[in-house]
């Protein structure tokens, strides 16, 4: 199997100025799945777990396919606490939802994309 790397670029640096995206109402996400949303051009996964919503980048790079909004959520024990992840629903690996780090190999990850709640909509945040 061919893996392809991380972005050698976060899509948002801490302190970088973001412009804010309305992707959806929240009630359009069902709770514990995913929608996905073109933000500044980039296919965006949005979910809504736990009662938070987050968003990584749509692109499994494992196979390249654009197919993370259809991923199984769930979570995981890191230590003594439970963590957020994503599985791809092609090969089933999964990302901490918070980090977008690979959880079957440290060398990949997802982007992150800054995510709130407004008034009930979804808002996505990107690089200007």
């Amino acid at each position: 199997m061919t893996t392809l790397p991380i972005p050698t670029t976060a899509p948002v640096a801490p302190g970088q100025p973001l412009t804010w995206t309305r992707v959806c109402a929240l009630s359009d996400i069902l709770p514990g799945t995913g929608v996905c949303a073109l933000v500044g051009g980039r296919q965006v996964a949005v979910f809504s777990v736990a009662g938070e919503v987050f968003a990584l980048g749509n692109r499994d790079p494992f196979t390249g396919a654009n197919v993370m909004s259809r991923g199984l959520t769930g979570s995981y024990l890191r230590g003594d606490t439970q963590e957020l992840k994503v599985a791809s629903p092609l090969l089933k690996n999964a990302f901490d939802l918070r980090t977008g780090r690979s959880l079957d190999d440290p060398a990949l990850g997802l982007p992150v994309y800054a995510a709130r709640l407004e008034g009930g909509d979804v808002w996505i945040g990107s690089p200007d």
